[in-house]
Order: C-alpha cells, then sequence, then structure tokens
C-alpha cells in the first residue's frame, strides 16, 4: 500500500508544494479558494499529515515520555493520568515505559526515548541514574524526576516528603499505643523505601515512650510479597510479634491485611495495627479499610509535566525541587487500643 504525500495532493489540486504547506500552517495567507482546492484534494487522495515528522523538523517534538517504577501500582497510574491531563492541554502525547523496578529496563525505555528525539522525560527511577540524565541533557532532552526528590539538584523534581511521611505513619502507630513497630518494605535501593524508614525511625528515637522498629524485608513492594511478609510474622511465636506493620506502599500493605484476614491469627486492629502509604483507592475498600498516608497523585504528575515543558521551552531554566507535604488518612486498620 502507498502512502499519500504533500506532493500528491499538491499535483491534483494543481498547486505548489509550498501551497498546499501553507494551506495546513498559515491559512491565513492563502485565499479562499485555494483553500478549497487543497482540502478537496486531501479528502479525495485520504492524506494524513505527519505532525510528528514536522514537529521534529521545527526542533519541537509533540511527544513526552514517562519512565515509571511500577506500572501495576495505582498510585502510578493516577499520577500518569495527572500528567496526562496537563499534557492534553499543551498539544502533547505522553508514551509510557514500566520499568517494574528493573534497571534493565529502565535504560531500554530511555534508549528508546532518546532515540525518539522526545520533547523531554518524566521518570520515577529505581536507582542513580545521574550520568544517563546528564547524557540526555547533552543532547537537549530535559528530564524531571518524579516521586523522588533530587538531592543534588542537577535536576528539577516532584515528590512528596517521604521521610515526613514515614514519620507521620510511625507517629500514628505511637500515638495509638503501639510499641513494636514493623516496617514493611524493600529494596532498600528505591530512595522512597529508604526515607520511610528513616521518618519512621524518627518518629520512634523522639518518642517519650519505649518503642522499638525492626524491619521486615521485600523483594518488592508488591501485594505479593506483602502476603509473604505477614505469613512470616504469623509463623513467629505471639511474644516476638509486632504489635503494629507500616507498610511502604499500600499495596504492601493490602498483602499484609489479606494473610492475616486469610490465617486469622491477628486480628485487625485489635491485635495488630497496620498503615500503610499512598492512599490509593483500593485502600478505603479493603476488608478492613487501611490508614495510610496519603500522596496529590494526580497533582504530582500534573506539575511535573508543567516543569517539563517550561524545561523544553528554556533549556536554561535553574532546576528547582517541587515537594508536597503528605497527609495522614485514619482508617480502622489503626483504631487505637
Amino acid at each position: 500500500m502507498t502512502t499519500t504525500s504533500i506532493r500528491d495532493v499538491a499535483r491534483l489540486a494543481g498547486v505548489s508544494v509550498g501551497t498546499v504547506s501553507n494551506v495546513l500552517n498559515k491559512p491565513d495567507e492563502v485565499s479562499s479558494d485555494t483553500i478549497g482546492r487543497v482540502q478537496r484534494a486531501i479528502e479525495e487522495l485520504g492524506y494524513i499529515r505527519n505532525d510528528a515528522a514536522r514537529r521534529l523538523r521545527a526542533g519541537v517534538s509533540s511527544t513526552v515520555g514517562f519512565v515509571v517504577l511500577d506500572g501495576q501500582n495505582p498510585f502510578f497510574n493516577e499520577v500518569v493520568r495527572g500528567a496526562e491531563d496537563e499534557a492534553s492541554k499543551n498539544g502533547i502525547a505522553i508514551l509510557v515505559g514500566n520499568t517494574d523496578e528493573d534497571t534493565r529496563r529502565e535504560g531500554m525505555y530511555l534508549d528508546l526515548f532518546e532515540e525518539q528525539r522526545v520533547r523531554g522525560v518524566l521518570i520515577s527511577p529505581h536507582g542513580d541514574i545521574g550520568a544517563r540524565l546528564d547524557r540526555l541533557k547533552s543532547r537537549q532532552i530535559p528530564a524531571v524526576l518524579v516521586d523522588r526528590i533530587n538531592v543534588d539538584g542537577k535536576f528539577s523534581s516532584v515528590a512528596v516528603d517521604s521521610v515526613a511521611g514515614g514519620e507521620m505513619a510511625a507517629q500514628h502507630l505511637i500515638d495509638s499505643g503501639r510499641r513494636r513497630i514493623a516496617f514493611v518494605g524493600g529494596p532498600f535501593d528505591i530512595r522512597q523505601v529508604r526515607d520511610r524508614l528513616e521518618g519512621a525511625r524518627v518518629a520512634v528515637d523522639n518518642s517519650d515512650h519505649d518503642v522499638d522498629i525492626e524491619v521486615v524485608a521485600t523483594q518488592a513492594l508488591t501485594v505479593e510479597e506483602g502476603v509473604l511478609a505477614g505469613r512470616r510474622i504469623m509463623e513467629r511465636p505471639p511474644s516476638a510479634r509486632p504489635d503494629a506493620l507500616f507498610a511502604a506502599n499500600d499495596l504492601l500493605a493490602l498483602g499484609l491485611l489479606q494473610s492475616l484476614v486469610v490465617g486469622g491469627t491477628l486480628l485487625v486492629p485489635s491485635q495488630i495495627s497496620l498503615i500503610g502509604f499512598d492512599d490509593i483507592a483500593f485502600a478505603g475498600a479493603a476488608a478492613v479499610p487501611l490508614s495510610s498516608v496519603r500522596q496529590p497523585s494526580r497533582m504530582i504528575g500534573q506539575t511535573a509535566l508543567r516543569v517539563l515543558i517550561e524545561e523544553s521551552n528554556d533549556p536554561g531554566m535553574i532546576p528547582r525541587q517541587t515537594v508536597f507535604r503528605p497527609e495522614l488518612v485514619v482508617r480502622a486498620s489503626t483504631q487505637p487500643q
């Protein structure tokens, strides 16, 4: 099947290629009679203009790449939706790549977006990718970190204060009368996990009560890993079990809740409290409505896309760090003893 070109349109309409281009891009410079002839030729031939190629020739792409840490996590889905809402206002399409916490896949998507010469890249990284983002910047492709604060200030970032969120969660458990807290999360090369644990430890260290905190490590931030962690906790003798669980995200928390409810060994919240992080839609609809630390997910996506557009329009713009404060949402899973 042959593709209709702008030359075919010009030939059928009896005008030059430049005139067809003016009809498409500068119609105010062309007579109404000529516009009519060109439009009839376009309809007859079924010509579809290649906006992507046109924008690339002009040096401005109409697409943005978004590399997300976990495409199955509803939190990231909401962040992407926020970015898409903002993108649609600016005639921009978003290409999404899910890394599944895999650095190899992360690199593959960054390579692809670089080859496609996207307008910019939004990324929620797995590890340290400063050198990789430097390379994009050298090719005039700006990058904005999402859900990760850029501590060295080389790149703009949009995130929530995970340290503050971790402190909120642990302080709530302490205020509810809990004294043996287990932080469930991992892997710890994910910055957000480390920050949430750091915040929890701040609350424990500053408490006037005798509070202990331990770490129950997971291989991923998934429901399945939460179920496995819950089973390990229930296998302990009663005297060795925590009386509160702080999960690094809501998916882990839902897995923990599932293992506790199915196992029936520990009752939530009378015997053990449970709090998550993100406040995804499923948190409030769980069998025992889940307390969580809320992130403004859509606002994070909208803000990140807005910053990226500004930086693509002004490469000399100084990177800035946008940090939202999280919000504690208390539900049945952490009712006081």
